[in-house]
């Protein structure tokens, strides 16, 4: 036969030798035989292909006496297979006969074959017939009909998971289909080299189409050929649910995408498409973490270096179209699925996600279970205790300093690099400067801002993360009201808002945040996510809470099933985040000094066992002290009245034990028991320093953890109750709400360490110097009670909240830069013939500053009287004037925009080091954003009447090449389930993607009224 010249065909076709693949055998394969047995018209050979096949399936096949029998060792492509018994059969010589390719799980309808040979009969030009391929088990959906691309290559069904009504019955030309169930004639077959062995599993029907059709012949699809397909993977990459297989089916997939970019190409541009295919590969991962399936990323990279080391296949296939091709490939631009249509199915896709995510918003009914009205009183709350704070426009006192002026300075102090503060120094930055970076660009045109915001909107944000939380352990509304109210009042969050602990106070903003998305982060990505960011601030804010989360992490692992997957990562940020430091502490010796608080080292009462018991971290007994006065204090001891008032929550914590709901409330127990341990070994670390005083790990973080866990118990204990649980709950609300009364009044009063912040926290005269010079350094002496100063270096207009380091305030020796300035400030504020030109020039001083000392203290007036008398009678210096901070001096040789001042280069490491902790939480960033509805799988609420388990089978969106699938079979819906109930789900489990299926088991909460009674379904 010429060259590229399509064989002479034989308007009649009285010879048909079916072709049949078997792998498995089993109860399909005697269906399949016994329909081939059923054709009106039934093929006049039967050539088998038997891959592995054991004895019992080698029976069944010799007594349908085919023609010719091949048998394989090991399983082969479904092409492969194909061509091993195609070899076997007789030249075409006539041209007259042709190949029906089938699969043991192909059952053809009876007058499947008598139609396909017809559309063959009828259309001389036609050289395949496709037929429809419809579900096994449900005959009635369309598995997949006709096959074409889009502009941009990708493969698509052009029919695929419809229910069948004759919709589809007008398709006609197409360019290509799934090879199961084709009819191909022999000698078109033989000419265009079978099926490429470069596509061994998908779209090699496709690619056959099109080298037909680019050989002259025509591809039809036959609506009246029925085949019942089971999809087991045969031919084609199959429909096994889970992720694992999800995943391998979006790789093999991508796979063939590449490889027939490369082959269709011109032959100019083959080139720069090979290029192209790992910068691709990137944008397509960051996508992947947009539309949340990142399991689908090592596939991507494996297609695309798979197909980039195997140019030969490329070769080979480019020389099988040239070979026989006579049509140019823009005629097959009018059998492309059009842009349109494309852009019609996602948005299908689309609106489908978003009824899903409307239907989960639906079920949690904020407003008709106390969300409202949670979130109302604590707006008033709130705007009744920090009012004064307003007209101010920032806060101050305790733990507070100012943030940045620009949001620049935030993210500089977030990344490693030099650590302005004292002398300065290269080194790790806290993660805690990192969530400053994050809170102050929220409020960029005034950074400060940012913690009046924290303030105000502490106790609302808590009491809407207590009653989220709440809400997935119960859906009656008395408790979640009791969770949100308990949690927005807690000690630990008062006590910090008292103190002025902007960490202290995120920690208890964040932790029930934490919880909801971890209950969801088995079954959703961006919940996972999510949770790993919340993970990583928590952290950050309170490292000492660290090893209690990575214990409720390990502890979540087992506990998620196979879900786990997707917890796996979620320490990941946090750890790329403190990475650097934790090189560094360990590095000088100090691992312990990685539990030091990070932000301004500020001191508070130590409290005791006992205390911490009581949920109380500022060493006082919930300052009932004060609001009894002595005399009644003596009748009615605070310890014992703060026990009273707390018994009812501990009281119903600990009826859990007794109640149904056993294994949520133990975990909840443990995880009040590891908060305690926290607080209680806080009280043990001294690892920072404030001068010369050490000061302790603030307690409060353990506590608020202790108090989550608590509480959690206490509402699974509550909502077990049949008559009762409103009561109950509005009892341990006014009883926890007295408890915390006088806080409160303390708070509103203004009698805590936190007010109004001032106009400034430097003097006017350095302020004017910092707007010409951002640089400008001030020597701050401070008198000491010891009759020492304490001497700090202070750039711009003073010392901000977001440049503190733990690298500094837990150092124990004195470096150089340390010393330097302890001897310049020592020799100022004496008189001597010391010459402070060298140290001024080394640190780009411009002023010094002493402090006013306490007039109640003597030592420290005279410390400050003698300073002031040797800084007047210096030369070096001259007096500015007299301050609300003090007296002021300049230095004589102060210089603008001094060499040392500026900020020096950190080096090459600091920039590597940034880079990589940016690429594990941008990662996390665009895992964690929702696109409209999610491309995760539904999962609906749990029933709340069954009683019998039964998993539900969800269906999830695909990608371009497939998409991640979801928790498999036996995987636990969060990360630390308290319950597992049974899911409702579609009835018919063909109402997933055939590419993509997951079993969830999902933890949410029982349903029933207040007072209503009923059992969860894991209690029958």
């Amino acid at each position: 036969m010429p060259r590229g010249q399509p064989p002479r065909l034989s308007p009649m076709f009285p010879r048909v030798t079916a072709v049949l693949v078997v792998q498995h055998g089993g109860d399909r394969l005697r269906t399949t035989l016994d329909a081939l047995r059923s054709q009106t018209r039934p093929p006049d050979d039967l050539a088998v292909v038997l891959m592995d096949a054991d004895d019992a399936t080698r029976r069944l096949v010799e007594a349908q006496r085919p023609s010719h029998v091949v048998s394989l060792g090991a399983s082969q492509p479904f092409g492969a297979a194909i061509a091993a018994v195609e070899q076997t059969l007789p030249e075409p010589g006539d041209e007259r006969s042709s190949l029906w390719l089938l699969t043991e799980d192909a059952a053809p309808e009876p007058a499947a074959l008598e139609s396909l040979v017809a559309s063959l009969e009828n259309a001389r030009t036609a050289a395949i017939a496709a037929p429809k391929l419809v579900d096994w088990d449900d005959p009635r959906r369309i598995v997949r009909f006709g096959r074409s691309v889009t502009r941009g290559g990708r493969s698509m069904a052009i029919v695929e998971g419809e229910l069948d009504q004759g919709q589809h019955d007008d398709l006609s030309d197409v360019l290509g289909a799934d090879p199961v169930g084709m009819l191909v004639r022999h000698a078109v077959w033989r000419d265009l080299g079978g099926l490429d062995p470069a596509l061994p599993v998908v779209d090699d029907g496709l690619d056959l189409g099109t080298r037909a059709r680019l050989a002259g012949h025509r591809v039809v699809a036959v609506p009246g050929a029925v085949l019942r397909f089971g999809d087991a993977g045969v031919a084609g990459p199959g429909s096994e649910p889970g992720g694992r297989a999800a995943r391998h089916r979006a790789r093999i997939a991508r796979t063939a995408w590449l490889h027939r970019r490369l082959v269709s190409a011109p032959a100019v541009l083959v080139p720069l498409h090979w290029l192209a295919i790992l910068p691709i590969a990137v944008l397509r991962s960051l996508r992947h973490l947009l539309v949340k399936t990142p399991g689908s990323i090592p596939g991507e990279f494996a297609a695309a270096v798979e197909v980039m080391v195997t140019p030969q296949r490329v070769v080979r296939s480019r020389r099988a179209i040239a070979r026989v091709r006579t049509a140019k490939w823009s005629a097959l631009a009018p059998l492309r699925i059009r842009p349109d249509e494309v852009r019609a199915r996602r948005q299908q896709a689309a609106e489908a996600r978003r009824q899903r995510a409307r239907g989960r918003a639906d079920d949690l009914q904020f407003l008709q279970t106390g969300g409202g009205w949670v979130l109302l009183a604590t707006l008033a709350l709130s705007i009744v205790l920090f009012a004064p704070l307003l007209a101010s426009g920032g806060i101050s006192g305790g733990g507070l300093l100012p943030l940045s002026n620009e949001v620049s300075a935030l993210w500089r102090n977030a990344a490693a690099g030099w650590r302005d503060i004292g002398g300065g120094f290269v080194g790790a930055a806290d993660p805690f400067a990192g969530v400053l970076a994050v809170l102050g660009s929220a409020a960029f045109w005034n950074p400060s801002a940012a913690l009046l915001g924290l303030w105000l909107a502490a106790i609302p944000l808590s009491g809407l993360g207590g009653w989220f939380a709440a809400s997935r352990l119960t859906e009656r509304a008395s408790l979640r009201v009791l969770g949100g109210l308990a949690w927005a009042v807690a000690p630990p969050l008062l006590d910090a808002l008292a103190a002025g602990r902007p960490a202290a106070v995120l920690v208890h903003v964040l932790l029930p945040w934490l919880a909801v998305l971890m209950f969801a982060a088995g079954t959703s990505w961006a919940a996972a996510a999510a949770a790993s960011l919340v993970f990583a601030a928590i952290v950050a804010c309170a490292p000492v809470l660290a090893p209690a989360l990575v214990l409720a992490w390990l502890v979540a692992l087992p506990l998620s099933g196979r879900a786990a997957v997707r917890l796996v990562g979620i320490p990941l940020p946090a750890l790329a985040l403190a990475l650097p430091l934790i090189v560094q502490q360990v590095g000088r010796g100090a691992p312990l000094s990685l539990l030091a608080d990070p932000g301004l080292p500020h001191g508070a009462g130590e409290p005791t066992v006992a205390q911490v018991a009581l949920g109380q971290a500022n060493g006082t007994w919930g300052r009932w002290e004060d609001a009894l006065g002595g005399l009644v204090a003596e009748v009615v001891p605070p310890p014992i009245l703060l026990a009273v008032l707390l018994a009812p929550l501990a009281l119903a914590a600990l009826a859990v034990v007794a109640s149904r709901r056993l294994r949520g409330g133990l975990l909840a127990l443990a995880l009040a028991a590891a908060g305690f341990a926290t607080a209680v070994g806080a009280t043990l670390l001294h690892v920072a320093f404030s001068g010369e005083r050490t000061v302790p790990v603030w307690t409060g973080a353990g506590i608020s953890v202790m108090w989550l866990g608590l509480l959690a118990a206490a509402i699974l204990a509550l909502s077990t109750l049949r008559r009762g649980a409103a009561a109950a709950a509005t009892l341990v609300a006014v009883f926890g709400i007295v408890a915390v009364a006088p806080t409160v009044v303390a708070i509103a009063l203004g009698r805590t360490a936190v007010g109004p912040a001032p106009e400034r926290t430097l003097p006017a005269f350095v302020e004017a110097e910092a707007g010409s010079d951002p640089r400008v350094g001030t020597l701050r002496m401070q008198p000491t009670a010891d009759g020492g100063i304490r001497a700090t270096i202070e750039r711009g207009t003073g010392a901000t909240l977001d440049e503190q380091s733990t690298l500094a305030s837990t150092r124990r020796d004195l470096t150089g830069t340390t010393e330097s300035i302890a001897t310049l400030a020592g020799n100022l504020a004496s008189r001597s013939g010391y010459d402070a030109t060298a140290a001024v020039e080394e640190f780009g001083l411009s002023f010094v500053l002493l402090g006013d000392a306490d007039p109640a203290d003597p030592a420290a007036t005279a410390v400050h009287e003698r300073a002031r008398a040797a800084l007047d009678g210096n030369p070096q210096v001259v007096a500015t004037g007299e301050t609300d901070f003090g007296p002021i001096w300049r230095f004589v040789d102060a210089e603008p925009d001094a060499p040392g001042a500026r900020i020096p280069d950190p080096g090459p490491v600091a920039g590597w080091v940034v880079a990589g902790q940016l690429m594990v939480v941008g990662a996390a960033l665009l895992l964690s954003i929702p696109t409209g509805g999610g491309r995760e799988p539904d999962r609906r609420p749990p029933s709340v009447r069954r009683r019998r388990r039964r998993p539900a089978v969800v269906a999830a969106e695909s990608g371009e090449t497939g998409t991640d699938a979801a928790a498999p079979d036996d995987t636990a819906a969060g990360g630390v389930p308290v319950e597992s109930p049974a899911v409702d789900g579609p009835a018919d489990p063909r109402e997933a993607s055939s590419e993509q299926r997951a079993t969830v088991d999902a933890g949410a909460p029982e349903r029933r009224g207040d007072e209503g009674g009923g059992r969860r379904a894991d209690e029958a």
